[in-house]
């Protein structure tokens, strides 16, 4: 599979109904402790690494893989020695 590109990624996230996108710098070693957000999220990560911890499940994320988020769902995140680059789209509206 090829990696999109962010304007592929914008594209198809608003033809899924997203409405905001944002590109995201993560700096090396950051702890985001467990939090929600009022909004649902579809992520890429485009470059570094990260643990995300949903409940009692860690995932590993790196360059190249993504995952979905519905709102108010805690969660804390780990970023790796390199930091991370992610792309966010939004999803504000219910």
């Amino acid at each position: 599979m090829t990696a999109p590109t962010l304007e592929s990624f914008t594209h198809q996230a608003l033809d899924e109904g997203f409405d905001e996108i944002l590109v995201r710098e993560w700096a090396p070693d950051l702890v985001l402790d467990t939090h929600t957000h009022l909004f649902a999220v579809s992520v890429y990560v485009a470059r570094g690494e990260y643990w995300l911890t949903v409940g009692d499940k860690v995932q590993h994320l790196q360059a190249g893989d993504t995952f979905r988020l519905d709102r108010d769902v805690p969660h804390a995140e780990h970023y790796g020695k390199q930091g991370a680059t992610i792309w966010v789209a939004r999803a504000n509206r219910e």
